[in-house]
């Protein structure tokens, strides 16, 4: 198979498609952005748009697919997301109940979708600035974990902040933070570098989504925003029924890198 980096986003979603490819994207058609799912009953529409414009670092917003749609008009007007993501997950009530292909029979035309802004996207930029990326190393998913940072409350919706961590060295956290600032519309700089404790993590090696990795002498773990904090936080307002994208399986837009960095 080509080059998995070297995919245009077409041809990355229609592998996703036909089931050929159910891993993680990051990695994945390098220049793209890459976007988290969060689809609702229409009813909780506009009171999580509220939540995403008051936490925008945790849920910055990509493009929105109206109910009936099955495609975002902005970021990949040719697309299908009931299809084109590798694995969703459905939520009822709170509760993780499902993982799945595709949610074509599940999402209906009472639904709408956010597609949220991935720390996946500006991971080349760090590429770029010669500072390694360890689950592209090992060859997994990053480590995601639910933090006691408690996200801006609107509507209904409220709960904690998500965040997904990479480890470097001092040096390369200090460009790191240089470089992710130059895209605050997928996350931007990380919310905290250090000691995982401080922001409620117990056990860096036992994330609550993805999968650890090593953290080598030397290293300190970097903290970013993550769009898997509106999965967190269904858990916690239990709508009825809620589609995510499973962790660190996204939707691979037609947009570039370049059009959400500022110099």
């Amino acid at each position: 198979m080509t080059n998995p980096a070297l995919l245009s986003p077409e041809e990355a979603r229609q592998l996703i498609r036909e089931e050929k490819w159910r891993n993680p994207t990051s990695g994945m058609a390098n220049g793209y952005i890459q976007a988290n799912l969060a689809v609702l009953p229409k009813e909780y529409a506009f009171d999580f748009l509220l939540f995403c414009h008051r936490n925008p670092q945790a849920c910055p917003i990509i493009d929105v697919v109206e109910p009936g749609e099955h495609a975002p008009k902005i970021a990949a007007p040719n697309a299908n997301v009931k299809t084109d993501i590798p694995k969703y997950r459905i939520y009822k009530h709170g509760k993780f109940v499902e993982e799945r292909a595709d949610v074509i029979d599940v999402w209906d035309e009472n639904m709408a979708g956010f597609l949220i802004g991935c720390s996946f996207t500006f991971e080349q930029a760090l590429l770029d600035n010669g500072i390694p990326i360890r689950h592209q190393e090992e060859g997994c998913n990053v480590p995601m974990y639910i933090t006691n940072i408690q996200c801006e409350k609107a509507g209904i919706f409220e709960g904690p902040m998500v965040v997904s961590m990479r480890p470097m060295s001092e040096r390369d956290a200090i460009r790191a933070v240089q470089v992710t600032s130059r895209f605050p519309s997928v996350h931007g700089a990380p919310v905290h570098i250090g000691n995982p404790e401080t922001i409620g993590i117990k056990d860096i090696n036992q994330p609550n989504f993805g999968d650890a990795v090593t953290i080598k002498k030397g290293e300190i773990p970097v903290f970013w925003a993550c769009g898997v904090t509106p999965q967190a936080v269904a858990m916690h307002v239990k709508p009825e029924i809620m589609i995510t994208h499973s962790p660190g399986h996204m939707f691979i837009t037609d947009l570039k890198n370049e059009q959400f960095s500022i110099i």
